[in-house]
């Protein structure tokens, strides 16, 4: 299998962790690691499950691997990720020693590899990650879009933030 069919079928795995999210109430993004062919950690995010601020994709994959390796350094893994890695998981990624970060769609407000600020490129740790951007960026963008245009109806906002109604006197 060549590497753009093996990138895309992990991140196949990682839209269905996010999907998982999803259906759970969170903010749709999923991960999957993958080491020697093999997936050693997975995860979708449980920010609101946990009631903690850490607790993305990224984060609980990371912890999912090391704990399946047993050993916290994930050196020659690749991680699959929905959303482009916030810094805070950047820099989680650098300190599990992932070699490759494959995301889809880019964040264009907390994005931490590139979009936004990049923790990972000319990092204090020395560290070469190679960063790939964009795969099955549009799937992975349209689940995020789903999911806040239906939290926005449960809400009772149309999304339409221009005046409506009359103005009050």
């Amino acid at each position: 299998m060549d590497q753009r069919a093996e990138d895309e079928k992990y991140m196949r795995m990682a839209l269905r962790e996010a999907e998982r999210a999803f259906d759970e109430g969170e903010i749709p993004i999923g991960c999957v690691i993958v080491k020697d062919g093999t997936v050693i950690g997975r995860g979708h995010n449980q920010v609101e499950m946990l009631k903690d601020a850490t607790a993305h994709a990224e984060i609980l994959s990371i912890g999912t691997a090391s704990g399946k390796l047993e050993n916290w350094r994930l050196d020659g893994a690749t991680l699959y990720v929905t959303l482009e890695p916030c810094p805070m998981c950047a820099g989680a990624i650098l300190n599990s020693r992932i070699a490759r970060v494959v995301y889809g769609s880019p964040d264009t407000r907390f994005g931490g590899c590139g979009t936004t600020v990049d923790v990972i490129s000319g990092n204090a740790l020395k560290r070469d990650v190679k960063v790939e951007g964009g795969l099955l960026a549009d799937e992975c963008l349209g689940l995020l879009k789903a999911f806040f245009q239906k939290m926005r109806l449960e809400k009772g906002d149309s999304g339409n933030k221009g005046d409506v109604g009359p103005k009050a006197s």
